[in-house]
C-alpha cells in the first residue's frame, strides 16, 4: 500500500493561502442575499373561468410558481421554508428586473415588473405595492438597506467594516499559520543538525577509545 506523498512545508503556506483567498473571493461564500416571499395579497385576477396561476420571475431565470396563491383579496403568509423558496438571489451592487405574473397560455399577464435591488431592503424587509394588483412583502436578511438616493447603491459602511474584518482575520490566520510552519521547519532543521553533531562526536569518541585500547595492549608497537 502506497501512502500519498507528504506536503512540503514550503508549499503548505501557499496552499493554505490559496484556499482562504478562494473562499473569500467566492461570491456568497460568507453571506447569501437570498430573497424569500413573506406575505402576498392579490387584488385582482386576469383569468375569468379558472383559478390564477401566479408566478414570480426575474430576467434570465426560471419561473417560481406560487401554488398557494389562488384567491383575490386573501392574505397569504409564508415561512420561507417552502419547497419553491427562495425566489432569487440578489447581487451586491446590481439590481435584477423581476416581476409577478399570472401565467397564460399565450402570454403571461403582468401584475407588475420592477428593479429589485439589495439596497431596497430595510432591516431585511422590502414591501412592493401595486395599486389594484397586489401587495407583497419580501425578506432578505443579508441585504443592505438604502441610506440615500436609490441611484447610489453603494454598500453600507457596516458591510464594508464586516468585509474589512473578515479580510484582516484571513490575513492574520495566514500569517500565523506561516509563522508556525516556519518555526516547526526551523526547529526540525536545528534538531537534525544537533543530531548529526552528536553522532559525529560519538563516532570520534569511539575511534579515540579504540586508539587508547591499542596503546594499552601494545598492539601499535608490535605492528
Amino acid at each position: 500500500m502506497r501512502w500519498p506523498a507528504p506536503i512540503s512545508p514550503r508549499r503548505s503556506p501557499l496552499l493554505l493561502f490559496g484556499l482562504l483567498v478562494a473562499l473569500y473571493t467566492t461570491p456568497g461564500a460568507f453571506s447569501l442575499r437570498l430573497v424569500t416571499l413573506d406575505t402576498i395579497e392579490i387584488f385582482a385576477t386576469h383569468e375569468w373561468f379558472v383559478k390564477p396561476t401566479v408566478v414570480f420571475r426575474c430576467n434570465g431565470e426560471n419561473k417560481t410558481y406560487l401554488p398557494d396563491v389562488k384567491e383575490a383579496d386573501t392574505l397569504y403568509t409564508f415561512k420561507g421554508e417552502e419547497s419553491w423558496q427562495p425566489l432569487t438571489e440578489l447581487p451586491e451592487n446590481k439590481c435584477k428586473r423581476c416581476g409577478l405574473f399570472e401565467e397564460d397560455v399565450f402570454k403571461d399577464d403582468v401584475f407588475d415588473e420592477w428593479e429589485m435591488c439589495s439596497s431596497d431592503f430595510k432591516d431585511g424587509k422590502y414591501t412592493r405595492f401595486k395599486e389594484n394588483q397586489f401587495n407583497a412583502t419580501f425578506l432578505c436578511p443579508n441585504c443592505t438597506a438604502s441610506t440615500g438616493d436609490h441611484g447610489n447603491r453603494e454598500p453600507s459602511s457596516e458591510l464594508e467594516t464586516k468585509k474589512a474584518s473578515i479580510a484582516v482575520i484571513i490575513i492574520v490566520s495566514v500569517l500565523a499559520s506561516v509563522l508556525v510552519i516556519i518555526a516547526l521547519f526551523v526547529g526540525y532543521k536545528y534538531w537534525q543538525k544537533k543530531k548529526r553533531e552528536r553522532d559525529q562526536a560519538r563516532f570520534l569518541k569511539l575511534f579515540e577509545e579504540g586508539d587508547d585500547l591499542e596503546d594499552e595492549l601494545g598492539l601499535s608497537n608490535e605492528l
